[in-house]
């Protein structure tokens, strides 16, 4: 890399972590392709790129000359995100910060909540909302996480939708990336009883934590760690 680095970009040991499963990616894809041109972009780069990117919230257009093209990166982006291999990096990702932390892999409670958050000005209006009941129009992004706050499945709605449809989404999703280790999820009173059948179907225990009584009246009180 002949370029001054920016603080996005990942470190030697870091890229060591994801380097054979995007490499072993673009192998399979140039086996895969009728010419066999594994072309000629640096995929740490193309990484770096991503992040930078993610870093900062500019424009695809609007990358640094240092760095590859950005229709290249972007075309990799596309392409990761719909073969899956975003995915499979976070997870392998979260199962070794798991059994560093002297746990197993998959995590058998698992954390549900959703957030309404205001939306840019140039989002389109079909994928936004308003939640009435806190006041945002925006969207509502759900996420699932490990008791280390690990995330295990992430939901993006507009904020009128109600939490039961992105609960329900984010069953699905830990079951799937948990297996038969899951056995319980915590969510708070804003998910109905439709999340706690559509748990029950999966045979997973949806139990809604209430306030303790103690803390009424003091906004959002921390609860010790388990």
């Amino acid at each position: 890399m002949k370029r001054k680095p920016y603080l996005s970009d990942l470190s030697d040991g870091q890229w060591a972590l994801v380097e054979p499963m995007i490499t072993a990616w673009k192998q399979g894809r140039v086996a895969r392709s009728a010419t066999g041109d594994p072309g000629s972009c640096d995929l740490r780069e193309v990484v770096n790129a991503i992040f930078y990117q993610n870093r900062t919230g500019c424009q695809w257009r609007m990358l640094p000359h240092g760095l590859p093209a950005w229709s290249a990166v972007f075309y990799s982006f596309r392409l990761w995100r719909e073969d899956g291999l975003d995915q499979r990096i976070q997870e392998l990702l979260r199962c070794q910060v798991r059994e560093k932390a002297r746990r197993l892999e998959d995590p058998s409670l698992v954390i549900i909540d959703t957030r309404s958050v205001r939306a840019a000005a140039g989002v389109p209006r079909t994928t936004t909302g308003l939640d009435a009941n806190k006041k945002v129009s925006g969207r509502k992004r759900g996420l699932a996480v490990d008791v280390l706050g690990l995330i295990i499945g992430v939901v993006l709605t507009a904020a009128s939708a109600h939490d039961n449809a992105a609960g329900t989404a984010l069953l699905d999703q830990a079951a799937e990336r948990c297996g038969m280790r899951l056995e319980k999820v915590l969510v708070d009173r804003g998910f109905k009883e439709a999340v706690i059948v559509h748990g029950a179907l999966l045979d997973i225990d949806v139990e809604v934590v209430r306030r303790n009584p103690a803390d009424q009246g003091k906004g959002f009180v921390p609860q010790p760690k388990r």
